[in-house]
């Protein structure tokens, strides 16, 4: 069982056989639990980063823009509005 020792700052080195076994990357973020005497990390996966690049080549593809989207979000409150559903 590998030794892990913290550094200044509060900062710890992942052993390089659980980096790639696992295929964690530099800047890599963790959810961290403390169970009983055990701290357990978990790799968290940043949705947002991956969400908005397949949004990015999806508009690309279908050759909207962000100007179009925001025009038809102008477009649904002024039918909301008009509905009687705004204050």
């Amino acid at each position: 069982m590998p030794l892990v020792k913290i550094w200044k700052q509060g900062q710890l080195t992942i052993p390089m056989a659980f980096r790639k076994e696992m295929g964690l990357e530099e800047e890599a973020v963790f959810s961290m639990v403390k169970v009983g005497d055990s701290l357990v990390l978990t790799p968290k996966r940043l949705l947002g980063d991956a969400l908005a690049g397949k949004m990015e080549a999806a508009l690309k593809k279908s050759k909207i823009s962000l100007e179009d989207i925001l025009d038809d979000l102008k477009e649904e409150r002024r039918r909301y509005n008009k509905d009687g559903h705004g204050l």
